[in-house]
């Protein structure tokens, strides 16, 4: 259990929405003791700069500053985010790939449990890990987006331009990159097959290859690519046109 409640303030600019986050909170996250409320991303700034909380739920689209603009704000600052966001692809893939914390609206009782109950831990664990600098570079540097990997010791972050290749392994996922590195991740390979930009390529149940390092391929069934580093992977038959097309 844990002992002192988590510092937290909600910055959303939806009048119905902070009301059920409050209520929500309140009755079914004890640990957590709301402490301010921001109805927009400047007011959010400046409630975080005086309040130095531990936890903000923090709305992606506000009037006058967004998601993204706050923490650019409080880039100095440790603190652990959960956002919540309507769906915007684009949003969703810069906070995937930097393994934050979200909530679709409306939020779900379950999944808003879920998410204070994971960064209730990394508190007690005094995991300091800041994803929204990763976020903010996600979103504000496309061509040179970082990779943030849950792995089983905690977290590590790549430049997506050295990830060579992806292989499914069960509930978790083999990462190769370019420096021959390979991370074992917590999650499914499916987790990465829309994050990825379209150079990364699924090529098997098994497989995603950064087109960049496809040497050649190999006719057959499927077929096979062999990769720069020398690695030779098979390719199914059923992803076999997707491959070509994309070197036409």
């Amino acid at each position: 259990m844990y002992q002192h409640k988590i510092r937290t303030v909600i910055v959303e600019d939806e009048p119905a929405a902070r009301k059920a986050l409050i209520s929500y909170l309140q009755k079914y996250c004890p640990q957590v003791e709301v402490t301010g409320v921001a109805e927009n991303g400047n007011e959010g700034i400046a409630l975080i700069k005086e309040q130095q909380p531990q936890l903000v739920f923090l709305d992606v689209e506000m009037p006058f500053a967004n998601a993204f603009d706050v923490l650019d704000a409080c880039k100095d600052q440790s603190f652990h985010t959960i956002f919540v966001t309507a769906f915007t692809e684009y949003a969703i893939k810069a906070l995937n790939m930097s393994a934050a914390y979200y909530l679709l609206k409306p939020v779900d009782i379950e999944e808003l449990i879920l998410a204070v109950h994971k960064v209730t831990e990394a508190i007690q664990q005094q995991q300091y890990f800041n994803h929204n600098q990763f976020v903010v570079h996600n979103l504000h540097h496309q061509a040179e987006q970082q990779l943030v990997l849950p792995t089983i010791e905690g977290f590590d972050v790549i430049p997506v331009r050295d990830v060579v290749r992806l292989r499914g392994n069960g509930n978790f996922t083999n990462v190769h990159t370019t420096a021959g590195r390979e991370f074992m991740v917590c999650r499914f390979l499916k987790h990465f097959e829309g994050l990825l930009p379209p150079h990364f390529l699924r090529i098997h149940k098994s497989h995603i290859v950064n087109k960049n390092f496809i040497k050649s391929y190999h006719k057959g069934a499927g077929g096979s690519v062999m990769l720069t580093d020398g690695t030779e992977l098979e390719v199914s038959n059923s992803y076999k046109e997707h491959l070509l097309l994309h070197f036409k």
